[in-house]
């Protein structure tokens, strides 16, 4: 296990000047193959003493921008994310050239990230990528082993070269691949052909035989495997990929986590082991029963039990650092409140996404710790694997030549889908297409950067925040969403944006004097501020709070009602279960092949195909239909429903059916969380439901529904 580097922060050691040389065209010193010697034996912490390449395109854009040139000397992965970036493109110099200029730096440790698999990014289509799903052969003879031969030069055999395999890969198999809210018909092809394992397994084998290389594989992030259905599944995967192909675990010397994602490195303000009114932190929303919190926690015990799977005992982690910061105004400074496990949580989380599942260009994201060698046991490095200031995905559709589509994960409009629990996604507006430059990323990264920059122009001496935001109002509102308009402020250069705080959380930034927050529950209250923002990173105090209060669902007026008593006293077993039974309040019969009952609830993580079943039922179970449904407008606490229904059969007026006892489960067995359902209430004789639906044909004859 490594030890942590006397150094605090090791890798800065080029000034912004001498890299200005660089880019401004002086001389290289290029070395020649046959000036080269053999490469040294592999270290176990190729870090450790190292001095890192800077890459001198994204130095040169960062030092552009106004407070840029403070970390515009730190050293990032060089990004090969298509054949044509081997040769290089406009505005960004090829692989080659990469390694000459870091010759010419002084440098000894080249970083380099590997992302052009068959069918990249099956979940994700903004980083989608040029090889089609069976593009093997093309990914190895046109891809790795041009990169292998420039790396195997002998010219740059005193470089360590450190590899970064193949980005969000393998985690898509695990948990996008089938029987997931997530799943995507990509991530089950390539599931199916192997290719994903195949060509990394390649990739490992190919350039693990350089002998100055040292391969880190992509592992995702806490937030992502972090379950227990997640966590063992993905090292076994990780050891079936580097084991085709020819590779061996021997041609793996390191993981990284983290890898162009926001996940806090550490939570300081609570633990995973911390309960509220004996409810404990996994219970929380936010955490929704991951067992872990923050990416350092996550690193060292995945390589646990990567080491348990049978790597290498000195294997190392890194962790990308490069955006996950989260300082500025929004920052906790201590733990949250008491009251509950959610505000507790919300309260001291410094990680201030909407949901830990937003990935895509993050609003109030900073920059993270800077680049450090060996700062914990077991953690090879902090590096910046994504350049700050490079796009995740555009925030609209971009037509382009790279093979990279437009994904609503990066539209801050989208109310989500089932891999972020149907919430907005955070996403900053205006971006352009993955990759490219995003100077009000880039921005908003520095001002929010913690540990905080020092030095720097600072984007000049403005000091002076804009004027408060007058006028808040509700101009709309729905059972599901409110929007909101307000009185534009001023500044004495210019105002940039808005925050929009609901109950104090930030929810959403715009550019624009209105917004609407959506994915709301119905007939619930709210509390919303808005602050104003500038350039240089001034935020005005909040506004004014405005109250609002959402419409209730549409609801019952018919002559049927439901009572429901809870028959299951562990909201967070296997298994949903419940006792129903429909009356008939009116004055005549109904029909009862036409009645269907509703239960709302969420499955939260696990499959998304279920069983049920009827255990008893006064009139017969063989008379009861039941099924789950997907909702067809989700809700909080109403992804899906439980519908219930009859063969046949009248219910005379004033009558009862009955007793019902119903149940169901996901096909995996995984455990429900239902405390936040919908439909769920804890009382344990009949009663009546009111969030429970009671449908004649498709009308609603009764309850309120999300």
């Amino acid at each position: 296990m490594r030890t942590r580097s006397t150094a605090s922060h090791a890798f800065r050691s080029r000034t912004v000047a001498a890299l200005s040389a660089l880019v401004m065209g002086a001389s290289l010193a290029i070395a020649l193959p046959g000036q080269a010697s053999a490469a040294a034996p592999r270290v176990d912490n190729p870090y450790i003493g190292a001095t890192p390449y800077v890459n001198v395109d994204w130095s040169a854009r960062a030092a552009a921008e106004p407070g840029g040139d403070v970390i515009a000397d730190e050293p990032s992965f060089v990004w090969m994310d298509r054949i044509a970036a081997i040769g290089g493109t406009p505005g960004a110099r090829g692989l080659r050239a990469h390694l000459d200029t870091a010759l010419s730096q002084g440098a000894d440790l080249f970083q380099i990230v590997i992302y052009n698999l068959p069918g990249r990014d099956c979940a994700a289509l903004a980083s989608n990528g040029e090889l089609g799903p069976t593009e093997l052969g093309r990914y190895k003879s046109d891809y790795i082993d041009p990169i292998a031969e420039i790396l195997g030069d002998p010219a740059y055999a005193d470089l360590r070269i450190v590899t970064l395999i193949e980005p969000d890969s393998l985690p898509n198999l695990v948990t996008n691949a089938g029987g997931t809210a997530g799943s995507t018909p990509e991530c089950a092809t390539m599931k199916a052909n192997g290719n994903y394992e195949k060509g990394i397994g390649y990739a490992l084998h190919t350039l693990g035989a350089i002998p100055n290389v040292y391969n880190y594989v992509d592992a995702a992030h806490h937030g992502w495997l972090g379950w227990d259905s997640n966590f063992v599944p993905a090292a076994e995967q990780f050891k079936k990929a580097a084991t085709v192909e020819g590779a061996s675990v021997s041609d793996v010397h390191g993981f990284i986590v983290n890898t162009a994602n926001y996940s806090a490195l550490k939570e300081p303000h609570f633990k995973v082991t911390d309960s509220v009114n004996g409810t404990t932190v996994r219970q929380s929303s936010w955490v929704d029963w991951n067992y872990y919190v923050d990416e350092l926690s996550f690193a060292q015990a995945l390589r646990t039990e990567l080491v348990r799977q049978g790597f290498a005992s000195d294997i190392g982690m890194l962790i990308d650092t490069a955006r996950n910061g989260w300082g500025g105004p929004n920052r906790p400074a201590g733990p949250g409140p008491l009251t509950s496990v959610d505000a507790y949580v919300d309260g001291s989380r410094t990680d201030r996404r909407i949901h830990a599942g937003n990935w895509c260009n993050q609003s109030g994201a900073g920059i993270g710790e800077r680049p450090t060698t060996a700062p914990e046991p077991g953690i090879d490095a902090y590096v910046w694997a994504k350049p700050p200031g490079e796009s995740d995905g555009s925030s609209e559709p971009i037509d382009n030549d790279e093979g990279k589509g437009f994904d609503r994960m990066c539209d801050p409009t989208y109310t989500g889908n089932g891999r972020n629990g149907f919430n907005l996604t955070g996403a900053l507006p205006d971006s352009p297409v993955a990759g490219h430059w995003f100077s009000g990323q880039f921005q908003e990264l520095l001002r929010n950067a913690n540990p905080p920059l020092g030095g720097g122009s600072g984007g000049g001496s403005d000091t002076e925040a804009p004027t408060v935001p007058t006028g808040l109002r509700v101009t709309a509102k729905s059972s599901s969403s409110v929007t909101l308009a307000w009185t534009a402020s001023t500044d004495n250069r210019a105002v940039t944006g808005y925050d929009i705080l609901r109950g104090g959380v930030l929810v959403g930034s715009t550019a624009s004097t209105s917004f609407t927050d959506s994915g709301l529950g119905a007939s619930s209250s709210y509390s919303y501020t808005v602050r104003a923002k500038d350039a240089a990173g001034n935020v005005s105090a909040a506004s004014a709070a405005v109250p609002v209060t959402t419409d209730g669902g549409s609801t019952g007026t018919g002559a049927l009602k439901v009572q429901y008593r809870n028959t299951d006293n562990s909201p967070t077993d296997n298994q949903i279960r419940m006792s129903l039974q429909v009356v008939n309040t009116g004055t005549s019969a109904v029909d009862l092949s036409q009645v269907t009952v509703r239960y709302w609830f969420t499955p939260e993580a696990g499959a998304s195909t279920f069983s049920t079943s009827c255990d008893y039922a006064v009139r017969g179970c063989g008379t009861v239909t039941h099924t789950v449904r997907p909702a067809s407008a989700p809700a909080p606490g109403a992804s899906h429903y439980l519908e219930a229904g009859f063969s046949g059969g009248t219910l005379a007026a004033g009558a009862s059916t009955g007793e019902i006892q119903l149940r169901l489960n996901k096909s995996d067995w995984s455990p429900f969380q239902e405390a936040d359902d919908y439909s769920r209430a804890t009382n344990t004789a009949y009663a009546d439901a009111s969030r429970i639906g009671v449908y004649v044909g498709s009308t609603l004859a009764w309850g309120t529904a999300p």
